[in-house]
């Protein structure tokens, strides 16, 4: 093919540079302007929350979540073994202890009853992540959470648009967090955003992520605060986003269904019943006989880009110490895993292209 396929680069057009074009025409460029509040109100509005908090990115949107709730010094955080690294890297910045969970080898996320059986006196809350825009079990989280009294921060990064039995990822636990880095569902360059039903707690992280500063005094500061903010640049560009994301989703849900047909010998991620996810990347386990770094670089020798699965958290030098037993569906689901193409900026005729090649690569 002659058409460049792409992983998971963002899909940028006329309307983004015409959003673009009128924060700069305002004159708001940094971190105040009239497209912050927009975008932060379109958000909620899409969500379903009565507000939302943007932040500079998802990681700090993961870190004021836990710091407002009160996560500190020897609090443990369950977490699970298989996420990027950002979902952790908050919990001991904050001096508390991430104690890893395993996850279910169907879906890919966070083992409930894994996660239960790593509680103890110390533990303050569970963090479970949407991996790859699939939905948690969160009805079982939350009753777990309920039963020994956790708070609940939902890593919903990956899953803008996602949902669990109708109601939208990131609403379930006390916070919910997304990420709108380049490669995410929508982007807007970086940035990230806080939803929460505890609109008090929101309101003192959008005075936290602002230095902490009593407007009503001038630069009067009561409390240590946070550079988090989100620029009007940025929110610009996530308004014009938000209204392409319908779009997006249906293409990236269409992406996966052309996977799993043309594709049956492979395993994918399982949806809970009555959850729908983003599929936000379409990601696949060969079989134990395949050399996935070897099919990995077969394929990029076709042009055809591929990541491998996020590596297990507890493979890192500063984790290696919370490690314990009982990842082995994390380890195996990395080993044998691979990230398709998912990139909006693909074609249907793309992803079959890249089905014929793997078909053909795996003698199929």
């Amino acid at each position: 093919m002659s058409k460049k396929i792409v992983l998971d680069a963002p899909n940028l057009g006329t309307l983004e540079k015409k959003f673009l074009a009128g924060a700069i025409d305002s004159g708001y460029v940094s971190t105040i302007g009239p497209y912050v509040s927009r975008f932060e109100d379109e958000f909620a509005r899409y969500i379903g929350a009565d507000k939302a908090v943007s932040t500079q990115s998802g990681t700090s949107a993961l870190y004021m979540a836990l710091y407002e709730l009160g996560i500190g010094k020897g609090d443990e955080v369950i977490v699970p073994a298989l996420t990027f690294v950002a979902s952790v890297n908050p919990i001991v910045n904050l001096g508390a202890i991430p104690v890893f969970a395993d996850v279910d080898p169907r879906t890919w996320n966070i083992d409930p009853k894994d996660a239960e059986g790593r509680i103890t006196r110390r533990t303050k809350a569970i963090l479970p992540v949407h991996f790859y825009g699939n939905p948690c079990d969160m009805r079982e989280i939350m009753k777990i959470a309920k039963r020994h009294k956790l708070y609940v921060v939902e890593d919903a990064t990956e899953s803008l648009g996602a949902d669990f039995e109708g109601t939208y990822t990131g609403m379930f636990g006390h916070m919910g967090c997304f990420s709108f880095n380049g490669n995410k569902v929508i982007t807007t360059g970086g940035g990230g955003m806080v939803v929460s039903r505890d609109k008090k707690r929101l309101g003192h992280i959008k005075f936290l992520v602002n230095q902490a500063r009593d407007e009503s005094r001038g630069y009067y500061h009561p409390e240590v605060g946070f550079n988090y903010r989100m620029t009007n640049v940025e929110a610009a560009l996530g308004l014009a986003q938000m209204k392409r994301l319908d779009g997006f989703l249906e293409k990236k849900r269409s992406f996966n269904e052309i996977y799993r047909k043309e594709l049956p010998f492979l395993t994918f991620q399982e949806e809970y019943k009555n959850a729908g996810s983003s599929w936000w990347f379409t990601c696949a386990l060969f079989d134990r006989h395949v050399d996935v770094p070897r099919l990995q670089k077969r394929l990029a020798g076709k042009n055809i880009p591929t990541r491998r699965i996020f590596t297990p958290v507890t493979e890192f030098p500063p984790y290696r110490k919370y490690r314990r037993s009982g990842y082995g569906n994390s380890y195996g689901i990395y080993e044998a895993g691979l990230c398709l193409p998912s990139s909006t900026l693909n074609s249907a005729k793309d992803i079959y292209h890249v089905c014929g090649v793997l078909r053909s690569f795996m003698g199929r």
